[in-house]
């Protein structure tokens, strides 16, 4: 079976980049939660944050580089914005390719879920 990130990530499946880097890609969500809601996943496939490993520490990283940078040119930045990341189905993970999201542009509730 497929990865629907993967086939983004290799251009397979055609999605609204925003953002690209040679680890990570970035697009805008098809059923967005927020007025801003962009998902920004790792090019390498990961199913879970339960499958990480020591080697993607710096992959890890440029997912919240990337988000730091979306941010700031979607002129957000000093208005605030959350990042989640779901691990498995209890959570919310819909699609088992490890993704965060960046939500914005409207007063978000707390706690969340």
């Amino acid at each position: 079976m497929g990865c629907l990130f993967c086939d983004i990530a290799n251009g397979i499946v055609k999605s609204d980049c925003i953002y690209e880097n040679d680890d990570v890609i970035a697009f805008h969500d098809i059923y967005p939660q927020a007025p801003h809601h962009v998902l920004i996943i790792p090019k390498q496939h990961i199913s879970t944050l339960n499958d990480i490993n020591d080697q993607q520490i710096e992959l890890m990283g440029s997912l919240s580089i990337a988000a730091k940078h979306i941010a700031a040119e979607l002129d957000i930045a000093d208005a605030g914005y959350r990042l989640v990341m779901n691990c498995n189905a209890d959570a919310g993970q819909t699609v088992f390719h490890i993704h965060m999201h960046l939500l914005a542009g409207r007063q978000l509730a707390w706690p969340p879920g």
